[in-house]
């Protein structure tokens, strides 16, 4: 005989199955923390200002 199942239980489950999944995409795609977004930022900026220094004028 079949096993006997929560309908109700087994939805939920599933629909968070389905967002730990989703979610895990979007730590893929999005996954840098505010930390190193603000990092490299920074590194943008010091080379900016490295390059810019080492300009010749004419």
């Amino acid at each position: 005989m079949a096993e006997v199942i929560n309908l109700r239980t087994a939805r939920k489950a599933k629909a968070r199955h389905e967002a730990a999944t989703t979610a895990a995409a979007n730590r893929v795609a999005f996954g840098r923390t505010k930390a190193e977004k603000a990092e490299a930022a920074a590194q943008r900026a010091r080379d900016a200002r490295a390059l810019d220094g080492a300009k010749r004028d004419r």
